[in-house]
């Protein structure tokens, strides 16, 4: 699995504090930490919120602010906001020995079991999941596993993703034939079945793996790579990156929550 560079901003007030969040990450890689920014980086091959629960667990909050050096990240979600996650792509390493990208995330809401994971063509959510199109598929083939052959698969197959018994699903994995430059724009699905990977009987099994209903989804769009993002507070409302997490994304509510 190809380590990631992740760039968190965490709350600290010393040399204490720094050393307590790095005892905490001891066995996460490798620990960098610039106490009067506050600026965490961490090389790792662990998904991000793994990470960032660690860096928590010593009572300091952190906010992810750089993935990767070509990075991308979709907001998960359904309609009745009862699923919601992150998804985060990576350009792989060039010293990684594969190719393609890095597909870290964490969703919550979910049935427990397995739910298939794709990317679509487009990026519409005007009719929630339904616009989005198909599964981006530029070389026209069938559907599949991530593990088949580039004529036996979507790009857009990433296979499938398990929730837990509280409904969350943690996942990292690299795939080796999507980029971060090809997916900007489009979306990420997460479906109420598993994926049967075009192995099944049903009708569709060749076309979405009869994974069933579009449970969430969301619009991959550009992010911070690391050392890219320096904000900690935002112009337009005063909300800290702290407080970020517990706020609306957008209105007038923000400032006032």
């Amino acid at each position: 699995m190809p380590v990631s560079t992740v760039e968190f901003a965490v709350q600290m007030s010393g040399p204490g504090c720094a050393e307590k969040v790095k005892q905490s990450l001891n066995s996460v890689g490798t620990v960098n930490i610039d106490i009067p920014s506050g600026r965490v980086v961490v090389d790792s091959d662990m998904p991000w919120i793994e990470i960032q629960e660690k860096i928590e667990e010593t009572g300091r909050r952190a906010v992810l602010s750089g993935f990767g050096e070509k990075s991308a990240v979709a907001i998960v979600k359904d309609v009745d906001d009862k699923i919601k996650g992150v998804v985060r792509f990576s350009s792989t390493p060039d010293d990684a020995h594969t190719s393609g990208c890095v597909v870290d995330g964490v969703i919550d809401g979910l049935t427990p079991g397995q739910h298939g994971l794709h990317i679509h063509e487009c990026g519409d959510i005007s009719n929630g999941c339904e616009s989005l199109g198909k599964h981006y598929n530029p070389r026209n083939t069938r559907h599949g596993s991530p593990d088949n052959s580039i004529d036996q698969r979507h790009a857009g197959d990433l296979g499938n993703i398990e929730a837990d018994n509280g409904g969350r699903a943690k996942f990292r994995f690299a795939d080796k034939l999507l980029t971060v430059n090809e997916i900007i724009g489009r979306s990420i699905v997460v479906t109420e079945r598993a994926d049967d990977f075009g192995l099944g009987n049903a009708e569709n099994s060749l076309i979405d793996g009869d994974s069933g209903k579009r449970l969430a989804c969301g619009i991959i769009a550009r992010s911070a790579g690391i050392f890219q993002n320096f904000k900690k507070i935002c112009a337009c409302d005063g909300v800290t990156i702290w407080d970020e997490r517990d706020k609306p994304v957008a209105g007038g509510n923000r400032s006032s929550q």
